[in-house]
């Protein structure tokens, strides 16, 4: 480097320049290529006479300069200056004239015999014997699946040149860049360079110009013979031919059914982008959501992502657009195209023809006598839901539940679960909420839940007919109020009432309706019949039930 050439101060006249002067004066940290004979370049320079004079430059022409180095199509001082460089390094040339335009110069622009002087940047280098450059500058620990010919990608990118310029940026805009892969819609060195990206990846792709714009570039942005840098984000993609995919993350060891179209499921889920841009999720509202499957009430994908769960599973779920909401999106959240991933855990399900589901875990041996409708029984029970919470114990008040069978004082399901029990059975009944607590729930139960009892019976008494508080194990006595009427005065107040009943409960001749309270259920017995309320009964007021059953009959006919 003969920096006094330069016209730094020197010692005497060194005479005429025997080559090119080369001075480096900016090399780049990072050098991936030099110019070599034979590549394809793209420059900017100014050139100018040793006083300072210019002759010539690309900038102000508005166009870099690019053809092939070291193969005679520039001046020799050029072809030789140039050779070496890499992208971004700028050098000053001094070109003696032998090795410029000699003792002829270029007519009105370079006299004979001139010295020149080159300042250069360095922007592009190529070969035609270039391939793609690709770099993975990150990749997701899981990956199940690449891109392929055919697939359709929704990727971020910025697009800069060699030198770093930028010209286009998906992020700028705002959304992604949406197509298809290896169909002709993009240039070949992207189509070529998205291919085996999983979703999430990030990659350098360097595209020769050939792979690119060409000899034409485009626009204003990018000129001819540009080679272009690619700095892209795989967000999604899938194939028009894909179906649902779906990945297992837990199912539990027991699964007695697994749902079915037209089964009812509550499920929780997060939903996320392909990425993990989480969308939505039940957690957050804290309630599950509760839809029939196979149905339609949901999208395609979902519908068939949820058949065959089984109760407490755990599954990813991924939906490709066309079975999701295809290339409109959804909101402000699910972009068009877009491929949507459901974590779901399955709490329960249940079809609207299901029955209690009965287990019994054990049974006394010699049972002959079980529980009816009507009957007053006394259990003890734990309730919960399909995926373990815990929701009631009668535990927790230490005494058994007492409940009159077939009264409506308890929920169909659970009153079915408890008929034909012996004495200290024990059962676990899986209850459906249409025989449960329905679609609106109750206090402490989610609407539309399966319940799960354990229940053990702990007594049992025989219940009286319907509508009855009363009844007589044989016929009644023919002079039933004289009988009633201890003190013969032609009333029966309430103390000879309940002494006369209680006599005939404990002599066998009758039975009161089994209660908790047997004395709540005398005085509702004695305000039956006492109809004017006088606190006494007389004999036009004293009925049996059945009487009163034939009167209302008579009437109606």
């Amino acid at each position: 480097l003969l920096l006094s050439a330069l016209g730094a101060p020197a010692l005497g006249d060194p005479g005429p320049l025997e080559d090119v002067v080369i001075d480096r004066y900016y090399i780049p940290k990072i050098c991936l290529r030099e110019a070599q004979m034979g590549d394809f370049i793209r420059y900017h320079y100014n050139g100018t006479f040793k006083d300072g004079k210019k002759f010539d430059s690309s900038y102000d022409r508005g166009a870099t300069v690019a053809g092939v180095v070291g193969v005679g199509r520039l001046i020799t001082g050029m072809d030789r200056g140039l050779q070496g460089m890499c992208v971004n390094e700028r050098r000053h040339l001094i070109v003696p004239p032998h090795l410029g335009y000699g003792s002829i110069g270029v007519a009105g622009l370079i006299p004979p015999d001139a010295t020149l002087y080159f300042d250069v940047v360095m922007l592009d280098i190529w070969n035609k014997n270039d391939k793609l450059q690709i770099t993975t500058l990150s990749k997701p620990e899981r990956c199940n699946r690449t891109v392929e010919n055919s697939d359709f990608v929704r990727y971020h990118y910025n697009g800069t040149l060699l030198d770093g310029t930028p010209f286009d940026s998906s992020y700028s805009k705002g959304s992604t860049y949406d197509t298809y892969v290896g169909t002709g819609w993009l240039i070949k060195g992207m189509d070529q360079g998205l291919l085996g990206m999983c979703a999430g990846e990030k990659r350098s792709i360097i595209i020769p110009p050939f792979l690119a714009y060409g000899e034409k570039g485009y626009g204003t942005v990018i000129p001819p013979q540009a080679s272009l840098v690619f700095s892209v984000l795989l967000v999604d993609f899938h194939n028009p031919k894909d179906g649902v995919f779906l990945e297992h993350l837990e199912v539990p060891e027991s699964c007695k059914r697994r749902a079915v179209t037209g089964d009812f499921v509550r499920y929780h889920y997060n939903g996320t982008l392909m990425d993990g841009t989480l969308f939505d999720s039940s957690y957050s509202r804290n309630q599950t959501y509760n839809t029939y499957i196979g149905k339609g009430y949901i999208i395609p994908g979902m519908d068939q992502g949820l058949q065959g769960v089984c109760v407490g599973e755990h599954r990813r779920v991924v939906i490709p657009p066309h079975l999701a909401y295809g290339e409109n999106g959804a909101g402000d959240k699910i972009p068009g195209s877009a491929v949507l991933v459901f974590d779901v855990h399955v709490i329960d399900f249940h079809n609207p023809a299901d029955p209690v589901e009965i287990e019994t875990v054990s049974r006394p041996e010699g049972c002959n006598v079980t529980t009816r409708n009507r009957d007053f029984v006394r259990y003890h029970y734990n309730c919960s839901l399909l995926d373990g919470t815990r929701l009631f114990s009668s535990h927790d008040y230490k005494k058994p539940q007492e409940v009159t069978l077939g009264a409506n004082k308890v929920i169909e399901g659970l009153n079915s679960g408890l008929l034909d029990m012996c004495a200290g059975e024990r059962r676990v009944l899986i209850v459906p909420p249409h025989l449960g607590h329905g679609e609106s729930g109750a206090r402490g139960v989610p609407g539309s839940a399966v319940l799960r009892f354990e229940v053990e019976l702990i007594s049992m008494e025989e219940g009286v007919p319907e509508g009855y508080l009363f009844i007589w194990h044989g016929d009644p006595p023919a002079n039933l109020y004289e009988q009633m009427d201890l003190n013969k005065d032609g009333g029966i107040p309430a103390e000879e009432f309940s002494t006369f009943i209680k006599t005939q409960v404990v002599e066998g001749k009758g039975r009161l309706m089994p209660s908790s309270d047997p004395e709540k259920v005398i005085a509702d017995m004695f305000r039956n019949q006492d109809r004017n309320q006088d606190g006494k009964i007389t004999p036009d007021e004293l009925k049996l039930k059945s009487d009163e059953d034939q009167e209302k009959i008579h009437e109606e006919l």
